[in-house]
């Protein structure tokens, strides 16, 4: 174990006294509500870790981990620029974008209670802009005075929904909606790829744009399964996958004036002068030009730009401290949402689009800063097979990887490096849109469903957890569930409705609460759906919902398999016990069910310590 986290380890053990007893809180009405209770327990929980926040960047895997960052931050953001820059009267371009990363990651990084998040500008916000543009154009309103009050009315949101707590209700929330979303998000990246394509006609320029996309998603995909596969030596692997894309999107920006290809002009990114806004403006906005009717016409934006933003950011911290990673320290999702209510508001008032968590910046984030170690693999006998796999043991939790990296994002403002983004064609920004999307397709759980479903069932693994489900049609019907929440989603956004796009995703978290229980079983509903965190990143909001619904169904799956199974084997359990109907720890390790008891193991002297630490609730 490094310095660094030795230095973590020790301090594991501190924990703030709870404000409010178990009992007291029980016996609350549901409707009882403690402002600043839950604020004030996030800082008081992650105030002690403030300074080895700090101390722990002295660890070899930070200095990776900020350059994998800054490119996977800044090559989304550079498309994102070039969309919103055709798509809002080019009020937001290159430095708009990059100034919003910066100034999340400058926030973030120093003030909140999960700097591992990282918080930048994300594909739904350029929708919800994009849409506000097209619906106020006509009205002749000033855009981004607009734009500015939409940004204030939400920060007083952000601000009443951190106070009262309500970041509690993420305690509902479970991989369903959070894979919808996903869903949603990747199929927005290729819709966005093919628009940038669509716009540039049907010339010589337009075929080599789709030759320089499609060849630049080919190799950036061969080097991310490169990256992934045993070939070559393991730095090497580290490095195609880490960097493949970013080298290959600068390979082709060349590529395209090799030969006769360079007789085709191509348009290319649009830039502005280093450190000065796209439009002829300063950087503070006038908002206060608009009249008391445009000022109140912003609420309603707001409110849906709120609602996303609870659940987009709210989600990119719960899975950037999801349960694979061996994380240490508390989280603290209530004071990180007061604080992004003021980088909105900020960012409104600047004339810069709002940024918020990033998905799946964020989770990237986590796992370049894992610290592993090879073990052994092993069949389903529990026998060598002789081959190796990392396991993470800790993970180097610190604040300078995600400051640094907006550091570099602010350099990136600089008239040289501008110089060379405005070299970069539109077809090589749509390459990167396809890639981004197809990499999130992989990773979502929907996909998952389907390849399994798709697969010959003689050929599906016998370890795979959907092949516990004895009937198949929970599987589909699941599935289906999901693919219609995603439509419905994805259909709104085609309309000038798009911008009520975050109530749909919003009404899926009841959907699943109330539901799907009727539709599916208690053991099919615990392998089709999972907690989106650990128990301990979400202790402070009340635990996990899913949980329990999960171990009881394990408990349906296997109680054949257990009565079988020695007495001296099992925990003695009392019979007042509570937890008496759920399986021990232990239980589920023997039956191969509990994936990721590692990290139970490394947080049970943290979670023991904090035991007395009862959550937030509203």
């Amino acid at each position: 174990m490094t310095a660094a986290a030795a230095t973590t380890s020790g301090r594991r053990s501190i924990s703030p006294s709870p404000s409010v007893s178990t009992s007291q809180r029980q016996n609350e009405a549901w409707w009882s509500i403690h402002p600043f209770r839950g604020m004030v327990n996030d800082v008081r929980r992650r105030a002690p870790y403030y300074v080895s926040d700090w101390l722990d960047a002295w660890d070899y895997r930070v200095v990776p981990a900020t350059v994998f960052m800054y490119f996977a931050n800044i090559l989304p953001a550079l498309a994102f620029s070039l969309d919103m820059f055709q798509n809002t009267g080019s009020n937001y371009g290159v430095n708009e974008v990059l100034l919003a990363s910066v100034l999340g990651s400058v926030v973030f990084s120093i003030f909140s209670a999960q700097p591992l998040v990282i918080v930048g500008v994300t594909g739904p916000i350029t929708v919800f802009n994009s849409t506000v543009y097209d619906i106020m154009k006509p009205t002749g309103v000033n855009y981004l005075g607009f734009m500015a009050w939409i940004g204030i009315w939400s920060l007083i949101l952000h601000w009443i929904l951190a106070i009262t707590n309500s970041c509690n209700w993420l305690r509902w929330v479970t991989r369903f909606p959070c894979d919808i979303f996903g869903f949603y998000v990747a199929f927005i990246y290729l819709q966005k790829g093919i628009q940038v394509l669509e716009r540039l006609g049907d010339d010589r320029a337009f075929y080599l744009s789709i030759v320089a996309a499609l060849l630049l998603f080919m190799v950036a995909y061969i080097c991310g399964e490169l990256g992934g596969s045993s070939l070559f030596r393991h730095p090497v692997r580290v490095f195609l996958k880490d960097y493949g894309t970013p080298l290959t999107l600068v390979f082709f920006t060349g590529f395209v004036h090799i030969g006769r290809m360079s007789q085709v002009h191509l348009a290319v990114l649009p830039t502005s002068t280093a450190f000065e806004p796209t439009g002829d403006r300063g950087w503070l906005v006038n908002f206060w030009d608009l009249s008391v009717g445009e000022i109140f016409t912003a609420l309603p934006f707001a409110i849906l730009l709120t609602i996303l933003f609870w659940f987009d950011h709210n989600v990119s911290s719960l899975i950037a401290q999801g349960s694979e990673f061996p994380l240490r320290k508390p989280a603290g999702f209530h004071w990180d949402f007061f604080l992004l209510g003021i980088t909105t508001g900020v960012a409104g008032i600047l004339g810069l689009p709002f940024p918020n968590g990033l998905i799946p910046q964020a989770p990237f984030h986590t796992e370049s800063l894992c610290v592993t170690k090879a073990v052994k693999k092993l069949d389903e006998k529990g026998e060598d097979k002789g081959e190796y796999t990392f396991e993470a043991t800790h993970v180097v939790e610190q604040r300078v990887s995600n400051l640094a990296q907006g550091l570099l994002t602010l350099g990136t403002m600089t008239g040289p490096l501008l110089v060379v983004l405005h070299l970069v064609p539109h077809g090589v920004l749509a390459g990167l849109f396809f890639i981004m999307g197809f990499q999130a397709l992989q990773a979502n759980g929907i996909t998952a469903k389907l390849l399994f479903l798709a697969r010959d069932k003689n050929l599906t693994p016998s370890n795979s957890p959907l092949k516990s489900i004895k009937r198949r049609a929970a599987i589909w019907g699941f599935v289906i569930v999901e693919l219609v929440g995603f439509g419905a989603t994805f259909a709104i956004t085609q309309t000038i409705a798009a911008v009520g796009f975050p109530i749909i995703i919003l009404l899926l978290i009841p959907v699943r609460a109330m539901v799907l229980p009727r539709l599916f079983r208690s053991d099919e509903l615990a392998l089709l759906d999972e907690p989106t965190a650990s128990d301990f990143t979400m202790e402070g909001i009340g635990g996990s919902w899913g949980r329990g619904e999960q171990q009881a169904g394990l408990q349906s799956n296997d109680d054949t398999r257990l009565a079988s199974r020695s007495s001296s084997s099992r925990r003695s359990v009392n019979a007042g016990d509570a937890r008496r109907d759920y399986k021990s720890q232990e239980d589920l390790a023997e039956l191969g069910q509990a994936p990721h008891m590692r990290n139970t193991i490394t947080r049970r002297r943290s979670v023991d310590a904090r035991s007395s630490a009862t959550p937030d609730t509203a």
